[in-house]
């Protein structure tokens, strides 16, 4: 029996958002669906009733009639108490639930016999899962929002600038937490031409912040900071002075901060406080990427953007929202993925399998049972370790005899080697005959030429290095020439080349044309990649 997938219009204030789009609708129905849009549901995000008919959607005029019919229904924001109650006996929940924050909700839906795959719990540890993650996918639009929300509050440019009219220096960011938010913010603020700072708790983001063009600001304190799944851990009351000082300092000299310190389950820790706040400059702007759980920032109003102490304080709880039509692109698309794992005969029917540890994490409740929280993901068995045999005695050598890996040629090696090359010179210049002999010179000095320029380079360099070298080194180019070329007046008919000569020489010609400008072709793309 072919199952039909609902998406009903989100009933939350400000959302925007829709559970999944025209392009999506189209690849679930070649699943073996039938879907069903509540009209008007996609308006918020720039997708209209004929949209989805285009699709292949069925348009239901009320969320009533969408409720009762559907077998499965997508959502953006957790159901509310009266979509609970329209929902059917036995249904299929799929979309934000965050089973931890919402016991009752959890008592509603296993009354309703239901099965509910919570998009929030899915285990991101678990690299197959990354195409459903969709906590990732909001996380990086938020972050981009935020910025730009920073960007229309704050008074000023964010990049430098030199003008007629006077010098404008950059503005400075702070971004407190450097995980897919705040990753997302660093390269967009970046790329905005902003000094960006950033700090986490977990020390292994550091390479990720300075990859973005952000600076990396370390608490004087060691401690681990990493949390399991992803997320950062509750830090030591010790590590939290430390920071507090920190963000103090920086508070001072920042222009704009943003936060995105959130731990799953838990309130929001107090980042920056009323006196941080009163520090720092007369416009600044702080956006608290975290308001809708309490906010990082004490002065935070959710859902409102406040001004205290001459502080733009943006507590929005819709950023995600706030790019209602791409948001709603990738959700629609992590939902599909969802939907695959759970579909994979293609005949519009779904299997819950416990046995999958993504679709076991997913789901909290099964059939009316509330599954969550979901048991350990069991860890492959390490591997033993071999027993590596105790590392051999070395005997210092003196300096000037022999040479391993990294240590220069002694004086003595280098002129027994220089001696062996002059004889083999000697007896090439006696037997060999005068027109190999200038051969034979050109390549020697060629290997020698091109060994001493890949040799003295940074190893990072080498493969744009060696595309060059590839093209402005190819000799062959002038030989195929000279057999191409027209012979001169007067010269003999043996001397001129046969038609095999001739037709080697045009194919090394080509040959070697496609090798120079593949060669600074590929050059231009692989030192692309090192610049900002």
């Amino acid at each position: 029996m072919t199952l039909l997938i609902g998406i009903p219009l989100e009933t939350t204030t400000a959302e925007r958002r829709v559970a999944s789009v025209p392009e999506v609708v189209e690849k679930l129905i070649k699943l073996g669906f039938a879907v069903a849009v509540q009209s008007g549901a996609g308006v918020g995000a720039n997708f209209g009733d004929d949209d989805y008919r285009a699709a292949g959607a069925e348009v239901v005029a009320t969320a009533a009639e969408l409720w009762a019919r559907s077998d499965i229904v997508f959502k953006v924001r957790p159901p509310g108490s009266e979509e609970v109650a329209l929902m059917r006996e036995g249904g299929t929940l799929i979309g934000f639930v965050w089973p931890a924050q919402n016991p009752e909700l959890m008592q509603q839906l296993a009354g309703k016999h239901a099965t509910v795959l919570a998009i929030d719990s899915l285990p991101r540890t678990l690299s197959r899962a990354q195409k459903m993650d969709a906590l990732t996918s909001m996380a990086s639009i938020s972050g981009y929002r935020a910025v730009i929300e920073a960007a229309h509050a704050f008074g000023r440019f964010l990049n430098g600038q030199v003008t007629a009219a006077g010098k404008i220096p950059p503005a400075k960011v702070f971004i407190a937490g450097a995980g897919v938010a705040g990753l997302a913010a660093i390269g967009t603020a970046a790329s905005l031409g902003a000094i960006v700072r950033a700090n986490d708790t977990r020390a292994e983001v550091a390479d990720q912040v300075k990859s973005l063009g952000g600076e990396f600001v370390k608490v004087d304190y060691e401690e681990e900071g990493s949390g399991g799944g992803g997320y950062a851990k509750v830090m030591s009351e010790g590590f939290q002075q430390a920071q507090r000082a920190m963000y103090a300092q920086q508070a001072k000299d920042a222009d704009i901060i943003i936060t995105t310190a959130l731990i799953p389950g838990k309130p929001a820790p107090k980042l920056i406080t009323a006196e941080m706040v009163q520090s720092m400059k007369p416009g600044s702007v702080i956006v608290d990427m975290a308001a809708e759980q309490g906010g990082n920032c004490e002065l935070t109003v959710p859902g409102e953007a406040v001004v205290r102490h001459g502080v733009t304080i943006v507590g929005y709880t819709d950023l995600a929202s706030r790019l209602a039509r791409q948001s709603s692109t990738l959700y629609g698309n992590n939902l599909l993925r969802v939907v695959e794992e759970l579909c994979k005969t293609k005949d519009g029917t779904i299997n819950v399998d416990f046995d999958d540890d993504a679709i076991r994490g997913l789901t909290v409740i099964k059939e009316g049972n509330i599954t969550w929280p979901p048991p350990p993901i069991k860890q492959p068995a390490a591997a033993p370790k071999q027993q590596t045999p105790p590392p051999a005695a070395t005997v210092a050598k003196p300096k000037g005899h022999g040479h391993g890996a990294g240590e220069p040629m002694s004086a003595k090696a280098l002129a027994t080697v220089f001696g062996l090359g002059a004889l083999v010179f000697l007896l090439v210049g006696q037997f060999a005959p005068a027109a190999f002999l200038s051969h034979f010179t050109v390549f020697v000095l060629a290997c020698f030429v091109g060994y001493m320029v890949v040799w003295n380079v940074t190893p990072s360099l080498h493969t744009p290095l060696m595309s060059v070298t590839n093209a402005i080194s190819s000799i062959i180019a002038i030989g195929a020439l000279v057999q191409v070329a027209p012979p001169l007046d007067g010269a003999a008919v043996g001397d001129r080349p046969s038609g095999l000569i001739l037709g080697l020489a045009v194919g090394a010609l080509a040959l070697t044309a496609v090798n120079m400008f593949g060669g600074f072709a590929v050059t231009r793309r692989m030192l692309a990649m090192f610049r900002k």
